[in-house]
């Protein structure tokens, strides 16, 4: 089942989603859509983890076995996207003047219940399930320290449209993830290709942090992201799951008026 967090004649709901992709009331009819604006699939804390796709890291390997690296990272390379980032379906995001924005396609995990050293074995019992992530981004200059300043300006973060129960997922280490601009396809990837698997990331996160309900796993991006400009229309698309839309324009914020 898909389930939806949206804003509807003046009130915030959760509601579940129709095979129309139209979130539905309790009685089962369909919400005007004119008249909601869908909102964040999850509202928890924002994990993200830095080159956890095998061609991303591969990629990078000679650049990590020199100075100031030395060798590849050992453990999780992780970052948090603040709540200012977050952003939903059909929302736009910003392009700071002068800078160059990159969209990121990524699956995301949402836990379901308090997570605290969980091991391997018992980590899916604490996933609620799954939603597409655009994790936008300036261009990165160090991926062992995520910086500030590339991760984590206004609507960085989009989630949704909704999320999808944990067991309507067979697998979700094989699902392919694409990224058009403009219906144009740039991007492509798949979650076989993780380098630490959900279950990995639960146990290893929960080791000394405590993970909790409605927080979501960014588990990373595949390689070969792209620069996106004013006016794209930017989607992302995980089979199983669904597509998340958003919209570039131009950040005004720091204009005279």
């Amino acid at each position: 089942m898909r389930h939806a967090k949206v804003e509807y004649q003046g009130r915030v709901r959760t509601v579940t989603v129709g095979p129309d992709d139209l979130p539905m009331s309790d009685d089962g009819a369909v919400l005007d859509a004119a008249a909601l604006r869908w909102l964040p699939a999850s509202g928890g804390t924002l994990f993200g983890v830095a080159l956890n796709y095998r061609g991303l890291l591969e990629a990078r390997l000679p650049e990590f076995h020199q100075p100031p690296y030395q060798k590849p990272p050992e453990k999780p390379v992780l970052f948090i996207k603040t709540p200012n980032t977050r952003n939903a379906h059909q929302g736009t995001v910003a392009l700071p003047p002068g800078e160059r924005l990159q969209p990121g396609p990524a699956l995301g995990v949402v836990i379901g219940r308090r997570a605290s050293r969980v091991s391997e074995q018992d980590a899916f019992d604490h996933v609620r399930g799954y939603t597409v992530v655009n994790e936008f981004s300036l261009p990165e200059d160090s991926y062992y320290r995520p910086a500030i300043k590339a991760k984590c300006r206004d609507g960085f973060c989009a989630l949704g449209p909704w999320w999808v129960d944990r067991d309507d997922i067979a697998n979700p280490h094989d699902l392919t993830l694409t990224l058009t601009v403009n219906g144009v396809e740039k991007q492509r990837g798949s979650s076989a290709d993780l380098i630490r698997p959900i279950p990995r990331l639960i146990a290893e996160l929960s080791e000394f942090m405590t993970l909790n309900e409605g927080d979501v796993l960014i588990t990373g991006t595949p390689p070969g992201r792209v620069d996106v400009s004013e006016g794209d229309q930017v989607d992302i698309t995980i089979e199983g799951i669904g597509t998340l839309r958003n919209h570039i324009v131009t950040d005004h914020s720091g204009e005279a008026e």
